[in-house]
């Protein structure tokens, strides 16, 4: 990609970080994640005034932005590009919140009488995430320690512990689902960012 001229140095870093990126280099997503994290973070805060759910949507922001960074194009600069889908992102976010929602972990009947119960994956680790058990490299470590605490502490105690769903929701005092949705988040975010990794890991 070429640099624009009329990009701040700012500007010019990050394409230069995203073209590292594109060409595999994990520090380059660690770094922009860094770089980032906390100004999404906050203006996803005041979109929502729920931290929360701010913190989820920011992994759900930087996830979506490394799966698709080959199609960022840098006619306007990197940072501009994120919080465009950051802000997409909240507002898709705040549309399917204000329709009908249940919990996961409870039951559901339309009458009341007859409830209906919603299974949800095991604690088996799927072949995904076999894979990340396997890739614990100063990389991947580095790219975790970047992420927001709480979410670092999950993908610790799921990934490089190798806790249980259950182990962890009991661990971190947070219900079940919650584990699973975080960890979820969690999970995307980094397997884009191993997805587009060339070399060992």
């Amino acid at each position: 990609m070429e640099i624009n001229p009329n990009f701040s140095d700012n500007a010019k870093n990050d394409l230069r970080l995203v073209n590292l990126a594109l060409d595999g280099d994990q520090k380059s997503y660690a770094e922009l994640l860094s770089r980032y994290r906390d100004a999404i973070y906050f203006m996803l805060l005041k979109m929502v005034n729920n931290r929360d759910d701010a913190n989820d949507l920011a992994i759900e922001t930087f996830a979506k932005a490394f799966q698709n960074l080959e199609k960022y194009k840098p006619d306007y600069a990197f940072s501009t590009w994120l919080f465009k889908i950051a802000t997409n992102n909240c507002i898709d976010f705040i549309r399917k919140k204000k329709l009908k929602t249940f919990s996961i972990d409870q039951a559901v009947g339309d009458d009341g009488e007859n409830p209906k119960t919603i299974d949800i994956q095991g604690n088996t680790p799927n072949p995904e995430e076999s894979m990340m058990k396997k890739q614990k490299s100063t990389l991947l470590k580095e790219v975790v320690d970047k992420l927001p605490q709480r979410y670092r502490k999950l993908v610790i105690l799921r990934y490089f512990e190798e806790n249980s769903y259950e182990e962890i929701s009991e661990q971190l005092d947070i219900p079940l689902g919650t584990v699973k949705a975080q960890l979820f988040r969690a999970h995307n975010l980094l397997s884009n960012i191993l997805r587009h990794s060339k070399g060992t890991l």
